[in-house]
């Protein structure tokens, strides 16, 4: 397998079932593909690597022995774990990907078409317009600086604050609005020039024909996790279909 994809794992203590279904996935279904892209909310929230305290090791300790056993995991921000960083990556043997978006080449013989543009997906969601705006304050590197300053305490205080509104307010917003805007999807894919893209957040898991300039494309979204199930990404002999892992 080339690669398989992941994304939304929310991974937090509270959720013991999810935790031990990731680790179960990271050590007999990761090893079989040559990369993984974890594409944002690996979990539920993240206040700063120094807040870590050993709470996921369920799930983080077979993903640590990914890179031994010949997988690259990649690790891409999502709404809920913006400030991971390089200390945390590293100890998890993750290659932290920065950009809101990455082009993985398919090896098919056109490589300026033959890409996957992989996104986490939030930035499709054009109509969400309270969202996008405190995404845009939330992302502020100043912003995120004098955060980091503040206490550990202070930190998951108002983290959980932010889950507690945006729960509240999720029910109360059309279905539409907290889904991708299709126009924003073609710009997207036009600007690269891909017709495959690849990526979560709306936890709307699906494979999407449609066209971009008249041309055939895919939007393939791989689903947010449950306790005992999940459906992610796989990538092989240049074909990508979703599959399901449970246990």
């Amino acid at each position: 397998m080339q690669a398989c994809f992941i994304a939304d794992l929310h991974l937090q203590v509270s959720e013991p079932s999810t935790l031990e279904l990731a680790a179960a996935f990271f050590e007999h279904i990761a090893p079989n593909a040559e990369s993984l892209y974890i594409l944002g909310d690996f979990v539920e929230y993240w206040v700063g690597d120094d807040a870590y305290a050993g709470e996921l090791e369920t799930a983080l300790a077979p993903l640590r022995n990914l890179p031994a056993l010949g997988t690259t995991t990649y690790l891409m921000h999502g709404n809920r774990d913006f400030l991971i960083g390089q200390e945390f990556a590293a100890d998890c043997g993750l290659q932290l990907l920065s950009a809101d978006t990455h082009l993985l080449p398919l090896g098919g013989q056109r490589p300026d078409s033959d890409q996957l543009l992989l996104m986490h997906g939030d930035t499709l969601c054009t109509d969400d317009t309270e969202y996008l705006e405190m995404r845009s304050t939330l992302r502020d590197p100043e912003w995120q600086s004098s955060f980091l300053q503040k206490t550990v305490a202070e930190r998951t205080e108002y983290a959980e604050y932010l889950r507690q509104q945006s729960q509240a307010a999720a029910p109360k917003k059309n279905p539409l609005i907290t889904d991708v805007n299709p126009q924003a999807v073609e710009r997207q894919m036009r600007s690269v020039g891909v017709t495959q893209l690849l990526h979560g957040h709306t936890h709307r898991p699906a494979i999407h024909d449609m066209q971009v300039d008249g041309v055939a494309a895919k939007r393939i979204v791989v689903g947010d996790w449950h306790p005992h199930k999940a459906l992610y990404g796989c990538l092989q002999d240049g074909q990508i279909e979703l599959r399901e892992w449970k246990l």
